[in-house]
C-alpha cells in the first residue's frame, strides 16, 4: 500500500512533503508521490507539526487528537494516520474506502 492517501482500517494515511515557512499553510498539489502541503510554521521545537495538525483538524473537521503523526519527526517527508473524519477537502487525491 502507498500513494499520497490510502485507507488503513478506520484511518486515513497521508504521505505528505511539506514546506515550511510559506506565505500561508495550504495544500499545494503533488510531489513525488505525497501531497504537498505548505506551512506557515517554521521547522524548529516541532512548530511545523503542531501547525499541521491543526490545520489537517480544520481541512478534515476533525479532533486534533484523531490525528497522529506515525513518521517523520523532523523530515520533510511525513506520514499522519486521522481518524473521525466528518469531511474531505475538495480537490485531495482520497481513494475510497473499503
Amino acid at each position: 500500500m502507498g500513494g499520497p492517501a490510502y485507507w488503513d482500517g478506520d484511518s486515513l494515511i497521508l504521505n505528505l512533503h511539506v514546506q515550511p515557512r510559506a506565505s500561508r499553510t495550504a495544500f499545494a498539489g503533488d510531489f513525488d508521490d505525497r501531497i504537498k502541503l505548505r506551512t506557515t510554521a517554521p521547522p524548529v521545537d516541532g512548530k511545523a507539526n503542531r501547525e499541521i495538525i491543526t490545520f489537517l483538524s480544520k481541512q478534515f473537521r476533525t479532533a486534533k487528537s484523531n490525528i497522529r503523526l506515525l513518521r517523520g519527526e523532523t523530515s520533510r517527508h511525513k506520514q499522519f494516520a486521522i481518524t473521525r473524519i466528518r469531511q474531505f477537502p475538495p480537490d485531495l487525491p482520497i481513494p475510497e474506502k473499503d
